[in-house]
């Protein structure tokens, strides 16, 4: 087969592959991971990041708003910042969380968030959108290093899930007495 002939295969393939369509909730997790990288590099708060963020975008019409899913997404990192740190520790193989890209540690930090806290969002969600804002944000290597990682920690996200679910229940079974 020609160069050209195998050229115009290539071309056609890709005008035929599917274009992914990035929804709100893509945008809202790329704007945490934005926010959380942003924060970490100013050693800012990132809460108080995406709160005067807000605040700007109410001022400022020009300024594109922050939805509701992406403050939800960095106050829980925020929130949970040790343990979500921890656990991608444990699952990095020879590496250590301060060697990653600060990006990557964004991009983790948001999809184990997810992982484990969102319920409405099932994890192979989670997984691929990590994978996909690696594509965009970060380096060559990084979809499949995020995809390996995440690969390991979705096994131990019902766990982590129920166990939360447990103490939820138990605690508002003593409001309730």
């Amino acid at each position: 087969m020609s160069s050209k002939n195998s050229s115009k295969k290539s071309a056609a393939r890709s005008e035929n592959e599917p274009v992914k369509k990035l929804g709100a909730r893509h945008k809202a997790r790329k704007r945490a991971v934005d926010f959380l990288f942003e924060a970490e590099a100013r050693d800012a708060d990132p809460v108080h990041l995406a709160k005067e963020r807000i605040e700007l975008a109410r001022a400022d019409d020009s300024i594109a708003p922050v939805s509701e899913y992406t403050e939800t997404l960095v106050s829980g990192v925020a929130e949970n910042l040790d343990r979500l740190d921890s656990v991608i520790s444990d699952h990095l193989n020879d590496w250590t969380l301060n060697r990653l890209p600060a990006v990557d540690r964004a991009i983790l930090r948001v999809a184990v968030w997810e992982l484990f806290h969102a319920t409405d969002v099932p994890p192979v969600v989670a997984v691929d959108e990590a994978v996909e804002l690696a594509k965009q944000l970060s380096t060559d290597d990084s979809p499949s290093f995020v995809n390996g990682v995440l690969g390991q920690i979705v096994l131990v996200a019902p766990q982590v899930r129920a166990a939360a679910a447990a103490v939820s229940s138990r605690s508002d079974d003593a409001v309730d007495e």
